[in-house]
This record gives C-alpha cells, structure tokens and sequence, in this order.
C-alpha cells in the first residue's frame, strides 16, 4: 500500500456495513443499541409519567378533571397514528435520520410542554410530543433485530420487553417524586439533556440502512389518511365516549361512522395494496399474529392496572402524588429483580413456558385485587403489584421475541409498526372500558348499597348516632347537624360503592389474560434465527 492510499484510509475509515449490521463491530453494535433504548424509554416513560401528577398540573393550569384527561389521550392519539407509519418513514429517510429527527422533535416539544401556559397549550404541546417521539418506539424493536443475530436476540429482547413494560409501570412513580420535589414542570424539562445527546450520537453511531427518498413518489397516503381517520377517530371515541353517554352523544356517533368507515376501506387497502403502510398479511403468520394478540392483551394489562392503582389510591385514600407513586414501587422493584431469573432460565426452560408462567403470574396478580378494601396501601398491594412485576418480566421478552422473530428482515420494518400499535391500542381500549365500567358500576353498587341503608337499621342508627353528637358539638344547629350527618352517611356508602366498583373492574382485568395463556397453546415453538427471506 502507497503512503497517499495509508492517508486516506486513516483520514476515511472503512464505512459501517450498512448490508449487513450483525457484521460491525460488537462495541459499535451495542452502543448504537443502548443509545437507541434511551430514547425509546423517555418516549415510552412519558406515557404514564404524568399520571399519578394530574391533580397539580390541574392546579397549576387552572384544567377541569375532563381537560385534563387529554393531558395523556392527546400523546397517546398521536403516538398510536405514527407508530405504524414508522417502517415506511424509516426506509424513506433511514433509521439514523428518522431516530434523530424523532427525538429532536419530541426533546423540543417536551420543552414546550413544561412551559405551556394554559390547558389548551398542553394538549397541543403533548400531541405534538407523542407524534414526533413516537417513531423512537417501533424503529428499536426493528433494530435490534437486525443488528443482533441468534441467542444474541435474546438479550436484546429482554433489554426491550423489560423497558417496554417498565417505563410505563414506574411512570408514576417518577413522576410523583419530581412533582414533590421539585414541580410538575420538570416532568418534561426531565428529556431534554438525554434527548440532545441521542440526537447529536445516534446519527454517528446507528448505521443499518440507506435513506430512500424516492420512495416519497410512490407513498401508500391513501392507506395513510384512511389509517389516520380510523385510529384517530376511535381513539377519540374511546376516551371521550364513557363522559358523553357513548352513541347518545352526536359528536361520539360521528367518530365511530368515520372510524368504521375508514377502518374498513384501510383493511381492505391494506390487503389489496402493492406496498402497504401497514403489513396485515403479516398477521397471517401464526406467531406474529399470536404475539400481536398478547401483545394487545399484555397492553390492556399494563396501562389498565397503571390507569386504575393511581385513581384508587387518589380517589378512595386521598394519596398525594408522592405517596402515589411510592405506592406503586414495587413494581418496578420486582420487575428487576426477576430480570436476572428471567435471563437464567432462558438457558434451560422452552421461552413458551416461561411466556405462560409470566401470563399466569399477570393474571393472577390482578386477581389479587378483587379482595380489595378502602383502607388498601402499599401493605396490601405488595403482593399482588409484585406479581405483576414478575409477569411483565417473563411475558413481555418472549412476545418481543415470538412474534418478530418470525419475520424474515425485509418484513420487519412494517410488521414491527403494527406490533407496537397493537400494544398501546389494547392500552387505550382497556382504559376506555375500564373508565366506562368505573361510571355504570359505581352507579349499580351506590344503588344496591343505598337500598341496605334504610332508617332503622341498628348499623345506620348507630353510625348516625356517633356522627349526631360529634356534630351537635362543633355546630350546634340541629338542622345543620342533620345535614351533616347525611352527607357524612352518603359519602361513606359513595367511598364502598367506588372500592366495589375498582374489584370488579380489576376482576375483568384478569379475565383478559385467560384469553392469552389459552392463545399460547397455539403457538409454534420460538425461534432464535429469522425464517428465510421468502417465508410466509
């Protein structure tokens, strides 16, 4: 070799084998990784991370309990409309460029959500935050696959499906922590530095494809717009549908024949189409389609029992957010505590069985609160929230691994859109039922209970008694006693009737996952190698 050619080689090192990503270095293989699990954690975090704080960003933007309820819808619409665009979007600008330019987009808009002014503001803000983060979500999963090949896989796997089912869970708990600290503005300054340092290194280091941007001729925007109409609408309808009396409102009515509509056109696009945005033939494979369906149902189970804890402990116990999200710690704590079990016995048990023991360890730990109480804390939820730990653990890698382990690569991109969406649809839908069953049931128990607190009866005589002569004391006026002391009576049976309300709810929780541990029998046994390029 010439002295000029050693010059260029030392001034222009070798380019990263973009044709083949499991060849480049190992240390370039799992930087470009890890940075890339950052940003899907803060995009995943951001989710849940204001739930357990609503109260004092109501307070501070001046919001109603119905507004600020869109503070989490508005992200995640938007999240659930990007999300399956995020294949095709890749193979346009590239993985690198569309990673970066998501997390720039979603470290900008976080910015603005922490200086938003007024309700209107923040649900701007936060919509604009959950589309332009929501590419961070998909493009990882699609990563991992191709830069990770054999049992590699599983660890890069594991590295998702606990951050996929952890950063929802400890949400809260974060949240409620630098809302006490500090102020529910730094709930979102929180992304800014992360979010800066993987937009400058991810273009650097993150080399597994070419941007294509003649792709933008032949774009699917008729499968866009139709995608758009369906999913926006429905989720509209999902989350508003349970205040407006669903199909009795004209507004809820609306969405649903545009949702319907549009859902139908898209699927038969979708099928009939050279070059979907959406994969759905993808579903025809036995393990991409089962993996999609628990991965729906581990969805439901995740943003449920997160949506309903947080409201429990707020509503029935009058928890502050601190305490909330101490509370719901143990989740996360035993999430990584079976993280080492869960790598251990990935060497010697089948990955369907322990899939079906996370499922069962799911299920039963939201069974567990069916006994529930309105004197429940941390105490009481520590075993059922530790199984739910547990579960997530063990259920969320071996689905990662199920269903986009069945893929040949050059379907990877698309179907791990549809994947991902299927996750946080089951979270949207689950919460839409779930807020529609705390309103009829709380209605029915306050009814029951209301009949068994009839004058006369030695309990009601009594608790009217004791509350007759505490009140007789501080106001002294028989009538304001009186009143007093109903009121005091009926937020009593209100306080039963809403803990009655949380068991039966978390009762249908649990019943979702039956569904699931009877659809893995089903399943053909997990792969570690991707099938060939022309499987089916």
């Amino acid at each position: 070799m010439s002295a000029t050619q050693t010059l260029d080689a030392v001034a222009s090192p070798p380019k990263p084998n973009v044709a083949a990503p499991h060849l480049q270095p190992v240390g370039q293989r799992v930087l470009a990784f890890s940075l890339m699990c950052v940003g899907f954690f803060m995009a995943t975090l951001d989710i849940q991370i204001v739930a357990s704080s609503l109260r004092e960003i109501g307070g501070g933007l001046s919001a109603s309990q119905d507004e600020l309820s869109w503070v989490q819808t508005a992200y995640l619409i938007a999240e659930i409309m990007v999300i399956p665009m995020s294949g095709w979007l890749s193979k346009v600008f590239s993985t690198r460029w569309l990673f970066a330019g998501s997390a720039l987009g979603f470290t900008i808009t976080s910015m603005l959500c922490g200086l938003a002014w007024d309700i209107n503001s923040m649900i701007v803000f936060r919509a604009l935050q959950g589309a332009l983060g929501a590419a961070m979500i998909p493009t990882v999963f699609t990563t991992a696959f191709m830069l990770f090949p054999g049992r590699q896989r599983l660890i890069a796997s594991t590295t998702i499906g606990a951050l996929a089912s952890l950063a929802p869970t400890i949400g809260p708990v974060i949240g409620g922590w630098i809302t006490e600290q500090w102020s529910w503005h730094w709930l979102f300054y929180l992304n800014v530095a992360p979010g800066i340092a993987v937009t400058l290194l991810v273009p650097k280091y993150v080399h597994v494809d070419e941007p294509d941007l003649s792709l933008l001729k032949r774009g699917d925007y008729v499968g866009i717009v139709l995608m758009c109409g369906f999913l926006g609408c429905l989720e509209y309808l999902l989350e508003e549908g349970p205040r407006r009396n669903w199909f009795g409102d004209g507004a809820i009515l609306g969405c649903t024949w545009v949702s319907a509509i549009c859902g139908f056109l898209f699927i038969v696009h979708a099928l009939t189409a050279k070059d979907p945005i959406i994969d759905l033939r993808a579903l025809a494979v036995r393990n991409f389609g089962i993996g999609s369906l628990l991965s729906f149902v581990t969805g439901i189970g995740i943003f449920v029992s997160v949506f309903l804890t947080p409201l429990f402990l707020a509503e029935v116990r009058g928890f502050s957010a601190l305490q909330i999200g101490l509370a719901l710690l143990s989740v996360g704590v035993f999430q990584l505590l079976a993280l080492a079990a869960y790598a251990f016995s990935t060497r010697f048990v089948d990955m369907r069985l322990l899939l079906l023991f996370g499922l069962c360890c799911f299920g039963l730990g939201c069974y567990l609160y069916v006994p529930l109480t309105h004197d429940w804390g941390w105490q009481q939820l520590l075993l059922p929230q530790a199984l739910r730990g547990i579960g997530q653990q063990f259920a969320v890698p071996p689905i990662v691994t199920m269903a986009l382990g069945s893929l040949p690569p050059s379907r990877l991109k698309s179907a791990s859109g549809l994947f991902n969406l299927m996750r946080n649809l089951g979270g949207a839908i689950g919460i839409a039922v779930s807020a529609t069953m705390l309103n009829d049931r709380l209605n029915f128990h306050y009814l029951r209970l209301n009949e068994s607190v009839t004058q006369g009866a030695p309990q009601v005589e009594s608790l009217l008694g004791g509350q007759t002569r505490y009140w007789t004391s501080v106001a002294g006026n028989a009538l304001d006693v009186a009143h007093a002391s109903l009121a005091q009576l009926h937020a009593l049976v209100m306080r039963e009737a809403l803990v009655m309300t949380f068991s039966d709810t978390f009762f249908v929780l649990a019943l979702c996952f039956v569904v699931a541990i009877v659809s893995v029998a089903f399943s053909r046994p997990i792969a570690f190698t991707p099938p060939p390029a022309d499987a089916h």
